[in-house]
């Protein structure tokens, strides 16, 4: 985080602004959450969270990115949950349900496991920290959105647990986290070298709706209201819709459902048994149109 902290230094005083101003900006929100609290410490522990992803990124695995320690250590996301305290900030059986939404979202994303592995599949989550790009780099770089630019030469692949692509989720989430787009438009990288940040800018993109896309937050508390135009597309509530706002596009309303679909159903399920809730109704996004349809 300390170079993360100089980086947003040097941006903000090359556009004239000083560093008492930074110490006081409100929206700098890797300072401000050391009064407040979340309800993830409820739900989980460290021992639990060991349990539940002994093969995590930094524990026992080789590390290509030479970031030492623990990446996605619970204290990282424990940290950066206390920056959103609308996270399961709902009943017991809500909270649960949503938790297990969550896990299984950034589980599937990272994940390592495959049918034979070691301890099972769902042992697997949080393997990976980057976006495998299998030879040829996509830069994720769309130029078209002209409120956050891509830079040239920075790409914008997947990274984190919730593997955030594109330029403009990085330009909106380096907005709300630093209070500067360029932040994260000028250095991408940084989601892959802390914890706390990566685990922020999933649960950012969790809790933030983008039209006409509601947050995966609403969606899993009840509080989004499919248009009759939703209800048309097959899209309601349920963690179906969840996977519909993060890749509906691929993995949604084409009839063809893929493999790594399948698992993170699967995985939705492992949790709500583990935290001994229903899953509830339309887990699948099989008949769902992508939002934007």
């Amino acid at each position: 985080m300390k170079k993360a902290l100089i980086i947003l230094l040097s941006i903000l005083t090359i556009n004239g602004f000083s560093q008492t101003t930074i110490s006081t900006k409100e929206p700098i929100r890797l300072l401000d959450n050391q009064h407040k609290k979340t309800k993830l410490t409820k739900l989980l522990n460290e021992a639990k969270w060991n349990k539940l992803f002994p093969n995590r990124y930094g524990c026992n695995s080789i590390d290509p990115l030479k970031v030492t320690g623990d990446f996605y250590s619970f204290k990282a996301l424990v940290e950066a949950a206390k920056h959103f305290p609308d996270f399961l900030n709902s009943d017991s059986e809500t909270q649960k349900r949503e938790l297990s939404a969550f896990l299984a979202n950034i589980a599937q994303e990272t994940s390592g496991g495959w049918a034979e592995a070691p301890g099972g599949y769902f042992k697997w989550g949080l393997r990976y920290v980057e976006e495998n790009q299998q030879g040829i780099i996509n830069p994720y770089a769309d130029s078209s959105k002209k409120n956050y630019p891509p830079v040239a030469g920075k790409y914008y692949y997947g990274r984190g647990p919730k593997q955030l692509s594109w330029n403009y989720n990085y330009g909106q989430f380096s907005e709300a986290w630093f209070g500067s787009k360029d932040t994260l438009l000028q250095h991408p990288e940084l989601l892959a070298e802390d914890g706390e940040l990566a685990f922020a800018s999933a649960l950012w993109f969790w809790m933030t709706p983008q039209f006409p896309k509601p947050s995966c937050h609403d969606i899993m508390t009840g509080k989004w209201k499919p248009t009759a135009n939703d209800l048309q597309k097959g899209r309601v509530p349920g963690f179906g819709a969840t996977l519909n706002v993060i890749n509906g596009g691929v993995e949604c309303g084409n009839g063809n459902e893929l493999e790594k679909t399948s698992y993170r159903y699967e995985y939705y399920r492992y949790f709500c048994n583990y935290f001994h809730v229903s899953p509830g109704e339309n887990i699948t996004c099989t008949d769902q149109k992508p939002f934007g349809q």
